[in-house]
């Protein structure tokens, strides 16, 4: 990991334990084993660092993407959900203080939608790739569908370790059983033949 990489990721750990606020370069410079001129150097500001951090730290589950000739859809889709869900729980920290900094700092959630907003738009791609493929002939709002099966994911990766009963089990097969349930509400069936 080169200098860059590594501010970033002692920036996202940082910030998830201690807000902006508390996330001081001193620290973040601590945390990667660098010194402070460092980090100004990379990022020029702790409002930058931290920006870039948190944009970064959700720029992985953009980077599975979905096929724009689907062939599987299960499978496909089961294969994103399970990624997406890996993510998010990875970086569930950053994620929840994101959220609750929202009213002070709204550009640090501005930063951390960037990659869920183009998650739902290679879903909503995908869906409508399956009705134009044949896959189903139903007349479906990809955008719920998007949306419904990206709530159940975020719910899951960010609900389930304070009350893990109420999810599917077990938690490795609940993104596939998801993604299955909203391939038959937009009337995928489960073989996935085309129609």
């Amino acid at each position: 990991m080169d200098t860059r990489e590594t501010i970033l990721d002692a920036a996202a750990r940082v910030y998830s334990q201690h807000g902006f606020r508390g996330s001081t370069t001193r620290r973040i410079a601590e945390a990667a084993s660098v010194n402070e001129v460092t980090i100004f150097r990379y990022f020029g500001s702790k409002a930058a660092l931290l920006q870039e951090a948190v944009k970064g730290a959700d720029v992985k589950s953009c980077q599975n993407t979905l096929p724009l000739d689907p062939i599987d859809p299960l499978g496909e889709l089961s294969a994103w959900s399970t990624t997406l869900v890996e993510h998010l729980t990875d970086h569930s920290s950053v994620i929840r203080k994101c959220m609750s900094e929202l009213e002070e700092r709204p550009e640090m959630a501005a930063r951390a939608a960037e990659a869920p907003r183009l998650s739902t738009n290679a879903l909503c791609e995908y869906f409508r790739s399956l009705r134009a493929k044949g896959f189903t002939n139903e007349d479906f709002d990809a955008q719920a569908a998007a949306t419904m099966l990206i709530g159940s994911l975020f719910h899951d990766a960010m609900g389930r370790e304070m009350m893990p009963e109420i999810y599917p089990q077990p938690a490795s097969e609940a993104p596939a059983r998801y993604a299955q349930l909203v391939l038959r509400a937009i009337g995928v069936n489960d073989k996935a033949d085309k129609q």
